[in-house]
């Protein structure tokens, strides 16, 4: 199992949700809605949890790209 990091190129405002889309082998867009709604429905707390997971997980190591991943590969 691959260890899970702030991604640099699927990146909106930290990175996180597209390192953990990365890491899950889901779409980003679903993660992130996933985190908005959840966001709603907790009255912020997922926001202060995203906060404090940005700043623990660390940033995906420069030039570092899983080899077989087929989602960000260019023709």
């Amino acid at each position: 199992m691959s260890k899970l990091y702030r991604s640099r190129k699927d990146k909106k405002l930290s990175g996180l949700c597209g390192g953990l889309a990365q890491w899950l082998g889901f779409d980003a867009t679903i993660i992130r809605l996933a985190v908005v709604i959840a966001a709603f429905c907790s009255f912020g707390a997922v926001v202060a949890l995203y906060l404090i997971a940005s700043l623990l997980v660390p940033d995906e190591p420069a030039g570092w790209y899983d080899i077989d991943d087929s989602y960000y590969s260019k023709y």
